[in-house]
């Protein structure tokens, strides 16, 4: 019986090895500029006019990306009653905010403040301090007078 001879496996460059040497090489280098490349497209500036649009950015038209604090929605408005009404009402609906939700009382020296300032230049100081109230332990008044002098 004749056992059949191995033929001798072939050492060298065969196609496999030389692909997986072309890549050892190409392959950190494409990772490299592309990741250079990823970088520079970021906007480190914060300004958003010239940032490249993202997956995030195509929310539905009316969405906001961010929602705003309850501190912020509560002074836009009381901002925009002060000016159609007066700096009383306003104030009373300040009070009447914090109360229903205390989390906002941390936040309501700075709201009064600003409603005091902002009562100064649409009406005046004289009349501006005439609306003031123990609100936010006088921040109305306090707002009033950095906004006078």
């Amino acid at each position: 019986m004749k056992h059949s001879t191995t033929q001798p496996t072939r050492r060298g460059r065969g196609p496999a090895r030389r692909i997986g040497r072309s890549l050892a090489l190409v392959l950190p280098v494409v990772l490299v500029l592309s990741g250079t490349l990823a970088v520079t497209r970021v906007n480190w500036s914060g300004n958003p006019s010239n940032s490249v649009l993202t997956a995030s950015d195509l929310s539905a038209p009316g969405t906001a990306a961010h929602p705003r604090a309850p501190q912020d929605v509560l002074r836009d408005h009381l901002l925009t009653e002060l000016q159609e009404k007066d700096p009383g009402v306003a104030l009373t609906h300040l009070q009447e905010a914090v109360d229903e939700r205390p989390s906002l009382a941390g936040h309501c020296a700075s709201i009064a403040r600003t409603l005091g300032r902002a009562a100064v230049r649409i009406y005046g100081p004289a009349r501006a301090q005439s609306y003031a109230r123990p609100v936010c332990d006088t921040s109305y008044a306090s707002g009033v007078l950095a906004a006078h002098s």
